[in-house]
């Protein structure tokens, strides 16, 4: 196969030959295997098969072949183009396949990893202290009962033997739902879930009662008007405040590790004989008491710090239940969710409980100590 010639006569083109046409389409899949790489294979096809490749030139330059030999040059060459772009088809699927291979190799993925698709919160530190007391209890046969927080001022007061006259009634203290005269409170404390507890179930009775309660108090490091309190009422045959004494002794150590209580006399309307539970203070553990020298801020130098309510449960509260006093008895107490995350974990501002800053809660581990 030639291209024109010099002499002074009409050009002549002669006929490409079979080796030669063989010979071109050897090098194209030579070239195509030496291709480890799209880029590099893409520089082979354009060699081979791109407009000036041999070829390619070969194809146009039929047009000027004496018409005899177009037919078999044609033949010819389109055979050896198909070969071509069949050898280059194949390669490029093998070269594809290998990069894939490669890709995916090098950014494999342990998709047994966990990752974090979204920011991760936390377990409030007050629900992770509630649900922490009440496995306490539950693991010891008890129940968890719960009840409205707008609730009938009958159960809120009347029904625990609290007077008409009784200052924790007056509007300074307690939250009234409108209208007043209808007789609904927002409970200040969860007593009244304990009176519902009496007049649902039957005896003997043994529940915890967690939840919010409302008071008519200042914002402030140690007050906010909603707050949570767990309160805990036993009523069964032969109850007496030894039992009380043993119960709450397993709670404060579920709670605060080994830890001493006592209890000391207080009055509540609700309870006969009422008394104060105590916690051995756990900053001077007692040696600031009488030591001018060594002063506690945590107790005043008192030795103690004081935790909650208790005693025997009121005759006249199980009668407003319908229950005879002369064969039941029980025992009662009540402590504040937020003033046990305080002493339990050194929260020193009560306003953090309440502000919704994940870090606290983290800071917290939902309650952990």
């Amino acid at each position: 196969m030639s291209g024109p010639s010099s002499s002074d006569g009409p050009d002549e083109v002669t006929a490409p030959t079979a080796e030669r046409v063989e010979q071109l389409v050897r090098e194209a899949i030579a070239a195509f295997a030496q291709a480890t790489t799209a880029a590099d294979l893409n520089t082979a096809r354009l060699a081979h098969t791109g407009d000036r490749s041999p070829l390619a030139l070969a194809n146009r330059g039929i047009g000027q072949l004496p018409p005899a030999d177009r037919k078999d040059a044609g033949r010819l060459i389109g055979q050896a183009r198909g070969k071509v772009n069949q050898a280059l088809a194949a390669r490029r699927e093998e070269v594809e396949a290998a990069e894939l291979e490669t890709m995916l190799q090098a950014e494999t993925v342990d998709v047994t990893v966990p990752v974090e698709l979204s920011p991760v919160g936390a377990v409030h530190p007050i629900t992770g202290l509630i649900d922490r007391i009440s496995d306490v209890f539950v693991a010891m046969g008890w129940e968890v009962a719960e009840g409205p927080e707008a609730e009938a001022e009958w159960l809120n007061f009347d029904a625990l033997n609290i007077a008409p006259d009784h200052p924790a009634r007056g509007e300074t203290d307690t939250l009234f739902v409108d209208p007043p005269e209808a007789g609904v409170v927002m409970r200040t404390h969860t007593s009244p879930v304990q009176g519902r507890t009496l007049l649902d179930r039957e005896l003997p009775v043994y529940v915890v009662c967690p939840g919010k309660v409302y008071r008519a108090d200042e914002f402030d490091a140690t007050h906010v008007p909603v707050f949570h309190q767990i309160e805990g009422l036993c009523v069964d045959k032969g109850i007496t405040l030894g039992h009380l004494k043993g119960t709450l002794d397993h709670f404060a150590r579920a709670t605060f590790g080994d830890v001493r209580t006592r209890i000391r006399p207080n009055y509540f309307p609700f309870t006969e004989p009422s008394a104060e539970l105590d916690l051995e203070c756990f900053v001077c553990h007692g040696d600031s008491v009488g030591n001018p020298d060594r002063p506690c801020r945590t107790c005043s130098s008192e030795g103690w710090i004081e935790w909650g309510g208790c005693g025997v449960v009121n005759p006249r509260v199980l009668i407003a239940a319908g229950i005879d006093p002369e064969v039941y008895s029980g025992f009662a107490f009540g402590m504040g969710i937020e003033r046990t995350m305080m002493f339990r974990n050194n929260a020193a501002d009560m306003r953090d409980m309440v502000e919704g800053d994940i870090r606290f809660s983290r800071s917290l581990v939902g309650g952990a100590r």
